[in-house]
């Protein structure tokens, strides 16, 4: 009896597990918008600084911004609230409630604003007992907020991990989620499981996560500097046999925010952030005054061919083919694909502070690009056309220090194939633990 009783709960438990995954059909490629956080941090003195705080107003403000400008036609479709927007006390019926003084018409309110403008309106909260700036998390709260979250009319739902602990991350990540779910409403659910438990020396069980987040980040948030956005390409690229092949249609790896047009990264810099952004496939999530940004900044974010590589429907991540003495060659399979083969994008990054640009030149069969048809090679911020060039033919771009060149090479069709070369299939040579089914939209 006691055997049959055992038998019964761990039955009870697994159906209760399976159920915990993410069933929204959302961000099939990865999600776009603009995020309060890097730019504007936790900045709640609307006395002093009306037009810096959190509040609605720079809500309403970026929103209308992302429209007017460009933005949404570009394809940023999401404003999302980040941390402190919150009271510091939950409702009489405990219920989540936004700080009255910065959100007096409530967040209701601001979600039906941003939707009347055609965008998509995304909140923040904390699986913890505290956000990381001290405001009410969801523990002990997960359904209640939920469903609050759902009223609210929320299409995307950052959860972040302070004050909780990582070992219960497993569960709780994946509760909420339940519940997101169960409210009815298709919520993208951003989570923060994998960075915190790395960080406690657990090993994150990426089938969990890819089964029920959309994205999820796993390395420190990024900062304002140079030096930060280097130490997450070097992640990316130092641990990408074990993170990479996570990223697909529904579900991707998130190396964090924008910031491009900030204060920490230069001209060149800013366009090697947005080119290895789209290589990794990772949500384009801007952070920065849209108010105030340069036309320059600007045109890196609005650049609708880069914007493309990152959107392209394989959702392969790419990855780091080559380093060495400073110079990297990032590449990612995408389409179109004729006859088995992949198209390409290919980023040359300089990583000198030598002070003049550095040449390199590289054969198209070295980087893996074999189709006996060819290829069409543009630079994706240049639009310098290289017509089509073959596997043999030798390429040869010149990157700036701390800079980037980013190409496009388009398989061709048009080209008589040789019978000398053996047939391939791509699925078999990028990241084998993933078949051709898995880039198949469900």
């Amino acid at each position: 009896m006691a055997a049959f009783q055992w038998i019964t709960a761990l039955t009870v438990f697994q159906l209760l597990t399976s159920s915990f995954c993410l069933e929204n059909g959302l961000a099939r490629t990865p999600p776009m918008g603009w995020l309060a956080w890097e730019r504007f941090r936790c900045n709640t003195d609307c006395k002093n600084d009306p037009d810096n705080c959190i509040s609605e107003k720079l809500f309403r403000t970026m929103t209308d911004l992302v429209i007017s400008e460009g933005y949404a036609a570009a394809g940023y479709e999401y404003i999302n609230v980040d941390d402190c927007w919150l009271d510091f006390a939950r409702s009489y019926d405990g219920r989540l409630q936004p700080d009255a003084k910065r959100f007096p018409r409530g967040m209701a309110d601001l979600s039906e604003y941003i939707h009347s403008r055609g965008l998509k309106f995304g909140i923040y909260e904390d699986y913890g007992n505290f956000t990381c700036a001290g405001y009410p998390g969801i523990l002990g709260s997960l359904e209640v907020d939920a469903f609050t979250f759902a009223e609210w009319n929320v299409d995307f739902v950052k959860l972040d991990g302070c004050y909780s602990l990582p070992k219960d991350m497993d569960q709780g990540y994946s509760e909420f989620g339940y519940h997101l779910n169960k409210t009815g409403r298709a919520m993208v659910y951003s989570c923060s499981w994998p960075v915190y438990q790395t960080y406690a020396g657990l090993q994150p069980n990426y089938s969990a996560i890819t089964s029920r987040c959309n994205l999820w980040r796993n390395f420190d948030d990024i900062q304002d500097s140079w030096a930060s956005v280097e130490s997450i390409i070097d992640y990316y690229g130092d641990n990408q046999d074990v993170i990479a092949a996570n990223a697909a249609p529904g579900h991707w790896n998130d190396p964090d925010m924008l910031i491009i047009g900030n204060f920490g990264l230069s001209y060149e810099q800013s366009k090697v952030q947005m080119a290895i952004w789209a290589i990794l496939a990772a949500p384009l999530l801007m952070s920065t005054d849209l108010r105030t940004i340069r036309p320059e900044y600007k045109a890196i974010l609005q650049n609708k061919k880069i914007i493309a590589v990152d959107q392209d429907k394989l959702g392969i991540q790419g990855r780091r083919i080559y380093k060495h003495k400073g110079i990297e060659i990032w590449a990612r399979p995408v389409t179109p694909i004729f006859e088995n083969y992949f198209s390409y994008a290919l980023a040359f990054v300089n990583r000198r502070t030598d002070g003049t640009p550095s040449d390199v030149a590289v054969a198209l069969h070295e980087m893996g690009l074999l189709s006996p048809t060819g290829y069409r090679i543009q630079d994706l911020y240049e639009d310098v056309d290289y017509g089509v060039l073959t596997p043999q033919t030798k390429i040869k771009v010149k990157v700036n220090p701390t800079g980037v060149v980013i190409l496009k090479a388009d398989v061709q069709q048009n080209l008589i194939k040789q019978n000398f070369y053996k047939p391939y299939n791509p699925f078999t040579q990028v990241y084998p633990l993933r078949t051709a089914n898995d880039f198949v939209k469900k």
